[in-house]
């Protein structure tokens, strides 16, 4: 596996005005990554990411940054609501994407990552987010923006997320099946998948999700859990209960050189956790 950052998650040690995706870049590096997960309106303040700001020059230079650092672009984020109800506004995200496919597709970008929303303008769980009725919306927001992968030659991924529409590994099938396109692949955080109903079968949860979508993984985020009274709180991996030998095994026996992006660290324990997985991994 490759093991990853997100770049946001990076500090300098340096000031605000050293916050650069140029800095940033060299301190993965330093600590040992060897890709990122890259969001640009987190990276690069000051900048408004409309489509205006999307440009073939913006991803050849996002490229030369990251080759002088030795490092990938695992996944270019692009988080935002492909279920949005109001039609006027769901075409304004439908065309971010497009922008951050453009760019992708010229600074060679891993997949272009995305979660899977809500049928709300707050981008929250309710009570129609886990219905047939919401997937139908949200497929339709999905669908044109799969078409422009494919025609950018570039692979769309989206995040199966309890509090989101695709909320578990037979929602995530049924979305494959429906879009049918070999451009759309699966981001596979195992975190993700669970709530305080199911933490208790945490191995049983991540078992069905590698069994059902292990085929379709591009990209695997890893972080920890631990239960703060009825919710559970994401930390940094190795803190908290998650057992990632299941995962793991997935990853070193079926997916080399896979890119693995840590989520929910901070300077103090990035590193910590860069290794303890690594070793985690090796010993199995």
């Amino acid at each position: 596996m490759q093991l990853g950052i997100r770049l946001h998650d990076v500090n300098t040690g340096l000031g605000p005005d050293s916050q650069t995706m140029q800095a940033r870049a060299a301190k993965a590096r330093e600590e040992g990554f060897s890709c990122v997960h890259l969001a640009f309106a987190k990276v690069m303040p000051g900048v408004a990411f409309d489509d205006c700001a999307l440009t073939e020059g913006l991803g050849l230079y996002t490229r030369r940054v990251f080759d002088r650092e030795g490092l990938d672009v695992a996944v270019l984020g692009c988080y935002l609501n492909l279920a949005h109800p109001d039609p006027v506004k769901l075409a304004e995200i439908q065309s971010r994407y497009y922008g951050h496919l453009r760019v992708a597709s010229v600074m060679g970008a891993g997949v272009v990552g995305t979660e899977t929303g809500a049928p709300n303008e707050q981008y929250k769980l309710d009570a129609n987010t886990h219905t047939d009725q919401a997937l139908d919306i949200f497929l339709r927001g999905l669908e044109p923006v799969v078409a422009e992968a494919e025609r950018r030659g570039v692979t769309m991924a989206i995040e199966p997320v309890w509090n989101h529409i695709v909320y578990n590994a037979d929602r995530a099938v049924q979305v494959l099946k429906s879009i049918g396109s070999r451009n759309l692949r699966i981001i596979l955080d195992p975190v993700n998948l669970l709530y305080a109903g199911n933490a208790d079968q945490a191995d049983s949860v991540i078992a069905d999700a590698i069994d059902k979508l292990g085929e379709s993984v591009a990209v695997v985020h890893l972080k920890d859990f631990v239960r703060e009274g009825e919710s559970l709180k994401s930390v940094a991996a190795g803190t908290g209960e998650m057992d990632y030998d299941r995962v793991l095994r997935f990853m070193k026996e079926r997916k080399p050189y896979i890119h693995a992006t840590l989520e929910n660290t901070v300077n103090a324990n990035a590193q910590t956790a860069r290794e303890f997985l690594q070793e985690r991994y090796e010993s199995l």
